[in-house]
């Protein structure tokens, strides 16, 4: 099995590698580093999740000299999240060598950026916008010196009306440069990009347009509108995700979701379009910190996240396009761990599951509406499991003198019953009605799926829509 020992890495990269905790390279990282490092153009199609990040980050980090004080790599990013996140990455790895990212996006204040320009960083990443605001208008940012380019999540930048600006950037950059690019699927925008801009890429990863999410166990299940929250909330109960992500079609329902749910005794909070920047990477640190248990958030809010740990999905509302959900459930399964992702489906919805088991390449197979008991059950199994977990880990061992007393003229049987009684929480199933959609709105929810789809790919090519 490949080591990342066996790529000629120098010693600083290799002790960064190991300070991450990473020892053997991924799919991709395996076959996209002794391309990238070679010095070649490289077009890789890779879902989030599987380790592109290093794949790329590695070479540009090789590629720099520390004692310049230009900027030497550019990593072009679809979202603000999605930015930060790479920086971090990047910068991780480029700790021992000493190589310095900062990200730049919009939403930001462009004076703070300015001010970490001035600390000279050897590498870039931002949002198309923003980058050619210091490119063009402040002229804060030369690429004068860039030897790689990355555009990260290439068909993102595309459907989010990004290919002119794009462009813009790569007309900018000086002959030589080397262009990697990496996208979750190919269409044809992307590959043209390909064609205009790359010399001769190496084509890794590339076995079908679709996204395929085989370690993902997809269900749903068929629920009224008003059914929805509490279907939710016995469905919490009896799969007991580690972390979660719960995905809503509209910022209204995402409050609605995360006050109910946090009313319900859950770590929860929301993520949306019109929380300020600050409170957007507030909540977004605390729930890769382990802060949160549950992450309720928009598709346009989530773009980017790259969060580990993940185990459960649960889209509340179906998603626009079958893209955003491949796009949604990947959040999950990552780094070939398994993952289970739930759709809740109205009846009149159910006729698209077709179209998104065509598009993720995997039957999504049906769930039975959960009830009480079943919820209750779930509660009690949870906490067998943990009281279990406690045995093997030895950490009780401390009560043993007590657990011997009470037993010695107690029925056994009786005590641990008891004890359960104290430790089990009465799940709170108190009915909660949901908001409903607006009259004559669900019977055209078909319709809708197939005209965001369309939408998609004329984003793909260019035209232009207004933000949602």
């Amino acid at each position: 099995m490949t080591s990342f020992n066996d790529f000629n890495l120098s010693e600083p990269v290799r002790g960064s590698l190991s300070k991450m905790g990473f020892t053997q390279p991924t799919p991709i990282q395996e076959q996209a580093l002794p391309i990238a490092l070679q010095g070649r153009d490289l077009v890789g199609q890779a879902p989030t999740g599987t380790g592109k990040t290093v794949a790329f980050g590695i070479p540009i980090v090789e590629g720099c000299d520390i004692h310049s004080k230009q900027v030497q790599a550019l990593v072009i990013a679809p979202t603000r999240e999605l930015a930060v996140q790479v920086a971090e990455e990047v910068d991780k790895i480029g700790e021992f060598k000493g190589v310095h990212t900062l990200p730049v996006y919009g939403g930001q204040d462009v004076h703070r950026q300015i001010h970490g320009l001035r600390s000279n960083p050897q590498v870039i990443v931002g949002t198309p916008g923003r980058l050619l605001d210091h490119i063009m208008r402040i002229r804060t940012i030369s690429l004068d010196h860039v030897k790689i380019v990355v555009l990260d999540e290439a068909d993102k930048l595309l459907e989010m009306g990004f290919l002119e600006d794009t462009k813009a950037i790569l007309r900018k950059i000086p002959d030589g440069c080397r262009i990697m690019l990496f996208s979750a699927t190919m269409p044809e925008p992307v590959i043209e990009l390909t064609q205009k801009f790359m010399k001769e890429p190496a084509m890794i990863g590339i076995k079908d347009r679709r996204v395929s999410v085989p370690s993902i166990a997809q269900y749903y299940v068929e629920v009224q509108e008003k059914q929805k929250f509490d279907v939710l909330v016995r469905m919490l109960l009896i799969q007991s995700p580690d972390v979660a992500i719960v995905f809503s079609r509209t910022k209204k329902r995402v409050d609605e979701l995360s006050e109910a749910l946090s009313i319900k005794g859950y770590s929860v909070r929301g993520l949306h379009g019109d929380l300020e920047q600050p409170e957007r990477d507030r909540i977004m640190k605390l729930f890769k910190d382990g802060g949160l248990r549950i992450l309720v958030s928009t598709d346009v809010a989530s773009r980017g996240l790259d969060i580990s740990g993940v185990t459960h999905i649960y889209n509340i509302d179906v998603p626009e396009d079958p893209e955003s959900y491949v796009h949604r459930i990947g959040r999950t399964g990552r780094m070939g761990r398994s993952g289970v992702a739930v759709t809740f489906v109205t009846p009149v919805e159910k006729k698209v599951l077709k179209n998104m088991e065509q598009y993720a390449g995997q039957r999504i197979s049906a769930l039975d509406i959960p009830t009480d008991q079943d919820a209750v059950a779930g509660q009690k199994r949870m906490a067998g499991e943990k009281i279990m977990k406690a045995v093997e880990l030895k950490d009780s061992l401390k009560y043993v003198d007590m657990a011997e007393s009470l037993l010695k003229d107690n029925d056994p049987a009786a005590v641990l019953s008891a004890a359960l009684g104290l430790i089990i929480k009465e799940p709170d199933l108190r009915p909660v009605e949901f908001t409903e959609m607006p009259p004559g709105k669900a019977k055209s929810e078909e319709k809708l799926f197939k005209e965001r789809g369309r939408e998609s790919k004329d984003r793909a090519r260019g035209r232009k829509y207004p933000r949602r």
